[in-house]
Formats: C-alpha cells, structure tokens, sequence
C-alpha cells in the first residue's frame, strides 16, 4: 500500500497538530488543508509548506480525492462532516467528541462499518505511556473504586475564543470529559447506572442554554463512583485545577505533575497531557494501624509532548488502515463516553438524576 492522502478540515490547535504529523511521517501524504479562517495559512507558514488550503469541505473533498480525512472541526460539524468522508470513500480520524449527539455518533459508527472504512476517534490518553501505566495500577487496587479528576481551565485570549466557540456545541464536562469518562470505564469495567451533574452560568458570554463550569458524578454496577469537574473561562481559579486520583480498598493511584499543574498553565494543551510522574499508596497497615510500604514513586522516562502523541495517535491510525485493525471495542467506547457525558449534562439541565 502506498501512501496515504489525508485531508485535513479544521486548522486550530489539534488540526494543526495533525496536520504536523501527516507532514512528517512517511505513511501520510497532506492533499489540502480546509478551514474558513486564515488558520489553514497558518499552518502552512509553520510547516513551511504549501499544502492546497480550501474554504469548503465538499469542495475539497471532490477536488483531493483523499484516502482519509482528519475531522478537528468543532463537534457541531463531525457526524455530518464524517458521514460526507465515508461517502466519499475515506477513512476517518476524528477528534472527540465523536458527536453532539449519542444518535448522531451512532450513526458514524454504522456510516463507518457500513462503508467499510476505519474510524478513530481523537481519544489522546490512549496513545500516553504514563496513563496507561495509571490505569493499569488502577485495576490492581481493588474493587470499588473512587475516581477524582478535574481539568479547570483559566482561560483569556485565543483559548476563551476557542471555548466559547465548543460552548455553541457543547458543555465542559462533555468536551473534556469524555477523556476522563473514559478512563474511568477502562479502569473499572464495569456498567455506569446513573450519573448526577451540577453546573453554573459564571458569564454571558456564552449561550444562553450553557453553562461554564459543571461537576458530575457516576455511578457504576460495582460499587464504584467517579466525580469530574471542568470549567472554562477568565474566571477559572487556577488553585487544584489538575487532580487525577484513583482509590480503591488497597491504596491509591495519582498522578502528580508539579509543572503541568504549575501555576499559568491551566489552559495549556501541552500541560494537559503532561503526568511526569505516578504516586502509589499502599493501604496495608500492620497491628498498630501504621503502613507497612511507602509510597512508591513511578517516573516513567517516556514523556512523550504533545506533538509527539498526536504524532503517534496517527502512527496507530496509519496502522488501524494498513494492517486492517479490528477497532469495533473503541468505537463501541467512544460512543458509550459520549453516552454518559451527554447523559451528565442532561442532569445539569434537568436537575436530575439520570439512569443509563
């Protein structure tokens, strides 16, 4: 099989980021660069290229003629934006959330199987050594389990013009959380039951049937619970925006990143991705209630940055259409996070809790 003719659509943070993958590596070959803005310039300027650039998706997609397509448009676009690529023929990577609807991810899902096709959807932390290390030691710990994540957002400039344009799709705890819903499914196992969500309209700068920050909760057939919080905005605190801990009977997972969640880089796409080291706790105590074993510290030398995930994200992509991987179970999982996270902001809206 020769190379890969990638069209890229969306040209902001991750589509650039792709797009700088599929420069560089030999499997890929970039026909065209879509967005409505000058970012698709831009990226031509960084990679010192000049890819075709293109205003409009079905123009470009008739004009390339690609094998692929990378989506990393805004998820109001994705379902009809990837139902137009598997028409035309192509497999598709798509940045999370699959959809902005469970209907309309399931709808991919079957647009992809239908036409043959493989789809990947944008779940970064798959791709990460150290998180997958996290979960590993997380299913060692016993059963339930407590799940403890955030990923608050101060953000000004550029970053609160890209959350206010997700926000016209929709919410924090969606966007962000199907990462950290994700993880949790892939620690436990088990069945999510019902979820409950609270949220907050911090600013009016926004939709009106949004909101800015939300905390949710699930429940799951085990036992165990997960709480995530997201928030977004100028007026974010930066204090315990980066908490990654995992509880169970025998001890505790966390991930401690001293400079991701350094102070200023709470709205930094490279910090989030960022672990640089895991702390392991032992609950094992001895007849007078004292531990037994230190806590154990993992550094892991594999930091990869977050050029270098995206570059293997679509190393595993290259090989999903090379080698003709079965990716039936991640679909399947991407669809039941977004399931989940959507079902979390329902009870935002509702004031509920919701059953699954």
């Amino acid at each position: 099989m020769g190379q890969i003719k990638i069209l890229v659509v969306g040209c902001g943070n991750m589509g650039a980021s792709h797009a700088a993958a599929y420069h560089k590596l030999a499997g890929f070959e970039l026909v065209g660069l879509v967005s409505r803005g000058n970012s698709k310039h831009r990226v031509n300027s960084r990679l010192e290229a000049t890819y075709p650039t293109f205003d409009d998706y079905d123009v470009a997609l008739y004009q390339t003629k690609p094998d692929a397509v990378c989506i990393a448009t805004y998820p109001d676009t994705h379902e009809a934006y990837a139902l137009k690529a598997f028409k035309a023929g192509a497999h598709v990577f798509i940045e999370k959330p699959l959809a902005d609807t469970v209907v309309g991810a399931e709808r991919v899902v079957q647009a992809a199987k239908h036409a043959g096709k493989k789809l990947v959807v944008g779940y970064i932390l798959r791709h990460h050594p150290s998180w997958t290390k996290f979960i590993e030691i997380g299913k060692t710990l016993g059963v339930p389990l407590v799940f403890r994540m955030n990923l608050n957002q101060q953000s000004q400039g550029f970053m609160w013009d890209v959350h206010r344009n997700l926000m016209k799709s929709l919410s924090p705890i969606v966007d962000c959380g199907v990462h950290y819903i994700d993880v949790m499914c892939q620690m436990t196992e088990a069945r999510p039951v019902r979820v409950s969500a609270i949220g907050a309209r911090l600013t009016d700068d926004i939709p009106l049937d949004n909101y800015n920050y939300g905390q949710l909760q699930i429940h799951f057939d085990d036992g165990s619970i997960g709480w995530y919080e997201a928030g977004w905005g100028p007026m974010i605190s930066e204090t315990a925006f980066f908490i990654k801990d995992v509880i169970g009977p025998k001890g505790a997972v966390s991930i401690v990143a001293n400079k991701a969640g350094g102070k200023g880089q709470s709205d930094s796409v490279e910090a989030h991705t960022q672990t640089e080291s895991l702390r392991v706790h032992y609950a094992d105590i001895d007849e007078k209630n004292k531990f037994i074993k230190p806590d154990e510290w993992i550094n892991l030398t594999d930091e990869p940055s977050h050029q270098e995930l995206c570059d293997r994200e679509q190393l595993y992509f290259l090989r999903a259409i090379q080698e003709d991987l079965d990716l039936s179970k991640s679909m399947e999982d991407a669809v039941n996070s977004l399931r989940i996270a959507l079902a979390c902001d329902e009870s935002v809206k509702t004031g509920g809790m919701v059953s699954l």
